[in-house]
């Protein structure tokens, strides 16, 4: 059983910044494709940020280009998720996913990912 575990969410002040972190517990990590997403109630699951395995590509929903990088260290089993100039409507719990297939595609439909993280929340206050 794979186990995705994120840290870093919290409470900012717009115009803030946050790094969440995933730590997946998979020993075949370094070979699947990762990917953020995030939830608020009432509303669909959103792909925020994704990256291959060997972060040869990156990949970001419009509303956060510029301001949200997304990296992985395949060395420490760690994906990160840095997120400057918050604004409010980036509120929401953020989701950690990795895929199951070793490939160089990023998808953002949460249908292409097998294991997901507890999830973790962000409040950005305006």
């Amino acid at each position: 059983q794979v186990q995705l575990v994120e840290s870093g969410g919290g409470l900012v002040q717009a115009g803030g910044s946050l790094r969440l972190s995933c730590a997946p517990s998979a020993r075949t990590f370094n070979t699947y494709g990762m990917a953020w997403f995030r939830q608020v109630p009432g509303k669909e699951r959103e792909f925020v940020a994704g990256i291959t395995w060997n972060s040869q590509s990156t990949k970001y929903v419009d509303s956060v280009k510029g301001r949200f990088t997304i990296s992985r260290d395949n060395a420490k089993n760690m994906v990160y998720l840095q997120m400057n100039s918050l604004k409010p409507e980036d509120t929401a719990v953020y989701y950690c996913a990795m895929r199951n297939i070793g490939d160089q595609w990023i998808f953002s439909s949460a249908n292409y990912y097998l294991h997901w993280g507890q999830g973790i929340q962000v409040t950005v206050s305006s």
